[in-house]
């Protein structure tokens, strides 16, 4: 009976071992992970919370805005824009869609942004504040649970909605929710400058992305309506529209895009007729999507 045991114990005694070194390196690589988002710097709580739905894309190459604005034919089928000369004083305001996680503000969890985050981009003089906003989730208790989050002011941002609000009708656009958006918009916008707000319920689901802001939803003149975003994916429906503009977090506190680079790429399209044909002309989003795996099919029929 003793040979027995000792048999059993023989048999088993290997698998036990392998199954406490395997417990082991689960646990050594669960950690590992967690330090490599640790070197890999604190995300922003739109990658946190899923407010902003791409943080890979990598910003389009930009090209020097056309002089002239004689229009040309496009070089794709799959968009007809008219070729039409604008009457400047007969053209109604530009209607201008801004997104807001990281195109006008970047916001971390308060509790997970290191202070020398905070203390490089004060020094910098980039413009923060600290921010409650109410959570989808709820608390134990079934009461709305409250996130602390700390927002940081593209460089221009006041000056760059006082100046463009003199051209256009400006319209925010936002994935996120409104629980974190609408208090955040009411600190930035204290002049009401945006003629609408619009949310997450607003965006649209597609075959190929989620939260994607169909225009049509702002103007039925797609002549006339201009999205800037740094999601792309973002105006899939509508890529002729669109203004893919390069991503903004803490870690840039020179960043000078909405004055000296949006700014006046939208005065000028305040001046044409279409601005189709020159924002194509620019990025050329209609082969980036197809590039990506979204074929004109996806919009051609929006726009």
């Amino acid at each position: 009976m003793a040979e027995i045991g000792q048999a059993a114990t023989d048999v088993y005694a290997p698998t036990k071992t392998l199954q406490v070194w395997r417990t082991l390196l689960n646990w050594l690589t669960f950690f590992f992970q967690i330090f490599l988002q640790i070197i890999r710097g604190t995300p922003s709580v739109a990658s946190l919370i899923n407010y902003s739905s791409s943080s890979s894309f990598m910003p389009l190459p930009v090209v020097e805005f056309p002089e002239s604005s004689e229009p040309t034919a496009l070089a794709t089928a799959s968009v007809h824009i008219p070729s039409v000369v604008a009457d400047y004083d007969c053209l109604e305001k530009l209607t201008v869609v801004l997104d807001l996680d990281e195109t006008l503000v970047c916001a971390y969890e308060t509790s997970s942004l290191p202070e020398t985050v905070r203390k490089q981009a004060t020094e910098a003089g980039l413009a923060w504040f600290e921010l409650e906003c109410i959570s989808s989730d709820k608390e134990i208790e079934g009461k709305p649970k409250v996130n602390y989050v700390t927002v940081f002011e593209r460089p221009g941002l006041h000056e760059f909605l006082a100046q463009l609000s003199k051209f256009a009708d400006l319209v925010l656009f936002t994935a996120g929710l409104e629980g974190y958006a609408k208090p955040l918009v009411d600190i930035i916008d204290a002049e009401n400058r945006f003629s609408r707000r619009l949310y997450r319920p607003s965006t649209t689901s597609t075959e190929y992305r989620e939260h994607v802001k169909d225009l049509s939803f702002v103007s039925t003149d797609f002549c006339r309506v201009v999205i800037v975003d740094n999601n792309p994916f973002s105006f899939l429906l509508q890529p002729a529209n669109g203004i893919p503009c390069i991503p903004f977090s803490a870690g840039q506190p020179r960043d000078d895009q909405l004055l000296e680079v949006l700014l006046p790429l939208l005065k000028q399209l305040s001046e044409q007729r279409d601005v189709r044909q020159i924002l194509y002309e620019r990025f050329h989003m209609p082969e980036w999507f197809e590039k990506h795996g979204i074929p004109a099919s996806a919009w051609a029929t929006k726009g």
